[in-house]
């Protein structure tokens, strides 16, 4: 997903607690896919209630961002609207990869292949609208206010930091950074031990962080010329050059300057490479949001979570109450009275 130019970025590595009152934009749509992957049993079955209702967005959501709270960051979720039209080539190979995925993860199943299992399941992956509302509705009961975008949620969020209203904007992708958030944080809900895809190894995982103004310094470019890098490798919105990595591209980029000379010099024509980058210089965003965060509220959350999905009352519990023993002692009080 986005544009593979995570290779070129001047990235710093962070820890959580260096966080504390920030305020953070997360892609939604990014963070509900990493948990509904990596969230799985080992035959990748999904976690789901006793009405076959798939859970494991609501566990990812409830306790991993009860632990960013705990560290004093403030969440933002934003939430994609509809997408592009230049979009729709790569959805429909998206949506097509997750039916052979589907197809392969039902045959490993049969066959008893756990580990072949478990990988065939993460790429079939897919969000529908039970997914979405039910995560509005866990936001809603843990105070975390949500933005519906009116286009990508990643353009949103960068304009929010734009703006100045969020110091962050939270995605695995870089595509943010092409609409131009001049701060984007990486790892904040995958930290910790991670297993190498493929491989029976596990790397230490911790939020990297990356400077916009930072990373074009050290590669000698415009914010614009690299719009024109990823446009040479290949975005959600055009396919890119044939044979063209991210270093040979910053290359051909410096040397012939914009993505149309280089075209030029190709004798190749692309009619919609004008159109992507106004979609990156000129995104659908609206400046119609308003943030503000609540107090977590523990019978909407006992309802929702235990007695409409089966979690364990115990264990939200005190999930809820270390959250507010740390950030907020007298609401604590409060509860107990």
């Amino acid at each position: 997903m986005g544009s593979d130019i995570g290779s070129l970025l001047k990235k710093k590595n962070s820890h959580i607690e260096d966080l504390h009152n920030k305020k953070v934009a997360f892609d939604a749509h990014n963070v509900l896919y990493q948990f509904l992957s990596i969230i799985r049993q080992r035959d990748g079955t999904p976690l789901k209630d006793s009405n076959g209702l798939i859970t494991s967005h609501l566990s990812g959501i409830f306790y991993r961002f009860l632990y960013i709270m705990e560290e004093g960051i403030k969440p933002i979720f934003v939430f994609d609207g509809n997408p592009p039209e230049l979009k729709r080539e790569t959805l429909d190979r998206r949506k097509e990869r997750r039916q052979k995925a589907q197809h392969k993860w039902d045959e490993a199943v049969e066959k008893g292949l756990e580990e072949e299992a478990f990988k065939y399941s993460q790429a079939s992956v897919k969000l529908d609208d039970y997914i979405i509302e039910s995560s509005k509705e866990l936001l809603n009961c843990l105070g975390i206010p949500f933005v519906e975008a009116p286009g990508e949620g990643e353009a949103q969020a960068a304009h929010m930091v734009i703006n100045g209203d969020v110091d962050f904007t939270a995605s695995q992708d870089y595509d943010a950074l092409l609409f131009g958030s001049p701060l984007v944080i990486r790892n904040l809900t995958i930290t910790g031990k991670r297993k190498l895809p493929g491989k029976n190894t596990y790397v230490d995982v911790q939020p990297e962080i990356i400077d916009l103004e930072l990373s074009l310094s050290e590669l000698e470019i415009t914010y614009y010329q690299l719009i024109d890098v990823a446009l040479c490798v290949g975005t959600d919105y055009n396919q890119g050059l044939y044979n063209i990595g991210p270093k040979k591209a910053v290359t051909l980029i410096k040397k012939y300057s914009t993505i149309e000379n280089l075209l030029k010099s190709m004798e190749y024509d692309d009619q919609n490479i004008g159109q992507v980058k106004k979609l990156f210089l000129h995104p659908l965003v609206t400046d119609k949001y308003k943030i503000s965060w609540e107090n977590p509220n523990k019978d909407k959350l006992i309802n929702l979570l235990c007695k409409k999905h089966n979690f364990s009352e115990e264990r939200v519990s005190k999930a809820y109450d270390k959250l507010i023993q740390k950030t907020n002692p007298i609401q604590r009080t409060l509860d107990q009275f």
